[in-house]
């Protein structure tokens, strides 16, 4: 999963890289290459790394419960 993200990464670079040169060179098809690019970025690049860095519950010490917010207000009353 790791190397598939990588290889992701780099087709999207090269992918803006040769939309920005198209933009320059005035290509008529340059800002479609481009929005096809953010569309790639946005619906396949980033949801698989999401998952990638989140599948193992990583994300739960970031999630506030009545738990949390009475340990970190508890906290706040000692200071």
């Amino acid at each position: 999963m790791k190397y598939l993200l990588k290889i992701m990464f780099i087709i999207f670079v090269v992918w803006i890289a040769i939309g920005i040169y198209l933009i320059q060179m005035e290509h008529p098809k340059a800002h479609i290459v481009m929005g096809l690019g953010i569309f790639y970025f946005s619906f396949l690049l980033m949801p698989i790394f999401i998952y990638h860095r989140y599948k193992d519950g990583k994300y739960k010490k970031y999630i506030l419960n009545d738990q949390k917010l009475r340990d970190a207000f508890q906290k706040q009353g000692k200071n």
